[in-house]
């Protein structure tokens, strides 16, 4: 496999990856084998093609560093370009792109045969190690519909759910069979129809039903800003509690990631990181650095020094 990729094959004695990082960093690396690392895929580096080739690259580097890797993408922006070429509505309600039954079609094509296809064909260039699905795939992932939020009033934006159950057994099976499952957010209702989710939730829920670890976010921005737009200095490290306490105030784009975040570690998910996926090598800095980048989520009553 090794020879596929050029990329240091599953380590007895793990030494640590590229993208600056010391032997500081090995007893994390150490202590993460085996374990499950969902990652949420989206932002800029999605659509930069050096970015979208370095994510494939750190993905890889986790699974040969021994870890379980899990893809979660968006694909917002490529969503909006199609419907603009399809001279189609492209609406927001409370960050939420408003899904009507035509705009659902062009999320579930571009998404499961467009973002999908070449996130699992830059992975692949390393190896035979990503296998494609969505959260329709063997019920992995069931939602309800669900509204906007807007000014205190439910306001209906179609055919966007709400996850509300997760079936990881198929995911757990490529992992067990060493691939690298990327799954789009589109998932079944029991009522028959096919919902958009948020991708930051999606990648939430599947973290919680995996059991995993850590979850890691990426996005545009350096982290969850302090005093955002009056400052912007980004909070290394804060609790549940104190996410929870923030939530309200949060911009529209932001919230999403840090609802994932909070839900993630009060499911049991020892660490989330909010990462700007703008940095190469964002994704192995959050994961295994001790002091990594952007905004690390921890469960209330976590120590610093336990913090791990």
């Amino acid at each position: 496999m090794s020879g596929q990729s050029g990329l240091t094959a599953v380590p007895t004695a793990p030494t640590a990856p590229t993208a600056g990082l010391t032997d500081a960093d090995l007893p994390w690396l150490e202590e993460l084998q085996g374990r499950t690392v969902v990652v949420k895929f989206g932002g800029n580096a999605m659509v930069d093609p050096a970015l979208h080739r370095t994510f494939a690259q750190d993905v890889v580097e986790l699974w040969h560093a021994g870890l379980r890797p899990v893809v979660v993408h968006g694909g917002g922006p490529q969503i909006s370009a199609m419907l603009d070429r399809l001279d189609l509505e492209v609406r927001f309600e409370a960050g939420l792109r408003v899904t009507t039954p035509e705009t659902m079609d062009v999320v579930r094509m571009v998404l499961t045969g467009q973002v999908q296809r070449d996130l699992v064909g830059a992975l692949n260039a390393h190896g035979p190690f990503a296998v494609g699905m969505s959260g329709e795939d063997a019920h992995t992932m069931t939602a309800v519909r669900r509204p906007a939020w807007v000014d205190g009033r439910a306001v209906d934006i179609g055919l966007v759910g709400e996850v509300v159950a997760v079936e990881p057994g198929t995911v757990r099976t490529l992992l067990d069979e060493g691939r690298i499952p990327v799954v789009s957010p589109v998932a079944r209702g029991e009522d028959g129809e096919v919902y958009n989710v948020n991708a930051d939730l999606a990648a939430s829920a599947l973290a919680v039903a995996l059991g995993a670890e850590r979850l890691a976010v990426l996005t545009d921005v350096e982290g969850l800003y302090a005093d955002w737009p009056h400052s912007t200095e980004v909070i290394d490290r804060l609790t549940a509690a104190e996410l929870d306490a923030l939530l309200p105030g949060l911009a529209s784009g932001m919230l999403p990631k840090m609802e994932g975040c909070l839900r993630a570690v009060r499911g049991g998910v020892r660490r989330a990181h909010v990462l700007d996926g703008r940095v190469p090598h964002a994704l192995l800095r959050g994961v295994f650095a001790e002091e990594g980048p952007g905004t690390t989520v921890v469960p209330d009553g976590t120590k610093k020094e336990e913090d791990a």
